[in-house]
């Protein structure tokens, strides 16, 4: 037993040392948004972040917190708590694990049904006036949501679902971020590895995919994987990668969105930066349109159970 738990603290030991480096390259290389959850790993992401940054210039990192999702001791999903004095002490309990006097970015991680989003906005809002936080941020919100909450304070961010594969935002949250100044953090901009271009029908068993994602599952997932085709060709055509096609697509939406990626080791970052230099085409941008037009990649964006927290 002693033995297992030992290997168990080396490797998670080399882990975090990996972890850190690669957010010490990515500051190095200029990235300067750090996206990160309190539940992400119940708090271990914030404190590795707060390692990481620990010694450097505090303005180097815009450091961007979600809060507010609740799980048990197990990793259980247990809901989201969005009441003003959750909010306040969610946010205590992050500063006191990064190790920082002020969140440059708080919002909440869903908006919470039961709580008006003009309460939980005013609890960020306190916290701004308090010197505690920066910028007000929300997260997976709708049109109506936004226009509330910026009516209470100015919305800096909207973190939300977009890429080829995720179009929603475009008919009506897009345009309303862009009426009220709001810029949009585009996350999963690779769809959970869909256009990633490597999935093989059908997906393992025991691949989460396949088990709480609809978009990959049976005749949805093969279905999508006819349409990632055209991607891999663009891509193979270019001589990139589908990933960084992918990710080339968001950055042409506009200035005003910033796409996350997620990145585990130093060596992905050169392959990431090199998304910069890549400008598609008007002829590039109509196919990848005419293949990824809303609605052809079938199968709901995420688990069942948080469908009634969707912004749609």
């Amino acid at each position: 037993m002693s033995n297992y738990q030992g290997s168990q603290e080396t490797e998670t030991r080399e882990s975090e040392a990996i972890s850190i480096a690669t957010i010490h390259a990515a500051l190095d290389a200029g990235i300067n948004m750090l996206n990160t959850g309190d539940f992400y790993g119940m708090g271990h992401n914030e404190m590795l972040i707060g390692r990481a940054i620990r010694g450097r210039r505090r303005d180097d990192a815009v450091i961007s917190v979600k809060f507010g999702a609740q799980r048990s001791p197990t990793g259980a999903f247990l809901g989201f708590d969005m009441r003003p004095a959750a909010v306040k002490n969610f946010a205590s309990y992050s500063l006191q694990r990064l190790g920082v006097d002020v969140i440059d970015i708080y919002q909440p991680g869903r908006i919470d049904p039961n709580v008006p989003v003009e309460d939980t906005v005013g609890a960020i809002a306190d916290l701004i006036q308090e010197g505690k936080v920066r910028y007000l941020g929300l997260s997976e919100a709708n049109a109506e949501h936004l226009r509330r909450a910026h009516a209470v304070h100015p919305v800096a961010a909207l973190e939300i679902e977009y890429s080829l594969a995720t179009r929603l935002i475009e008919p009506e949250i897009l345009p309303t971020a862009r009426e009220l100044g709001v810029g949009i953090v585009a996350y999963s901009v690779v769809a959970q590895g869909l256009l990633l271009g490597n999935i093989e029908f059908p997906l393992p068993a025991d691949d989460p995919r396949s088990q709480n994602f609809p978009r990959f599952q049976g005749d949805n997932l093969l279905h999508n994987l006819e349409r990632v085709a055209v991607l891999k060709d663009l891509a193979a055509a270019r001589g990139v990668s589908p990933a960084q096609v992918a990710i080339a697509w968001v950055l042409s939406r506009g200035d005003d969105i910033v796409p996350l990626i997620g990145m585990s080791r130093p060596g992905r970052l050169p392959e990431n930066l090199g998304t910069l230099d890549i400008q598609l085409s008007p002829d590039e941008l109509a196919t990848l349109d005419e293949a990824f037009a809303p609605g052809a990649i079938v199968g709901d964006r995420q688990p069942t159970r948080f469908k009634h927290l969707a912004p749609e």
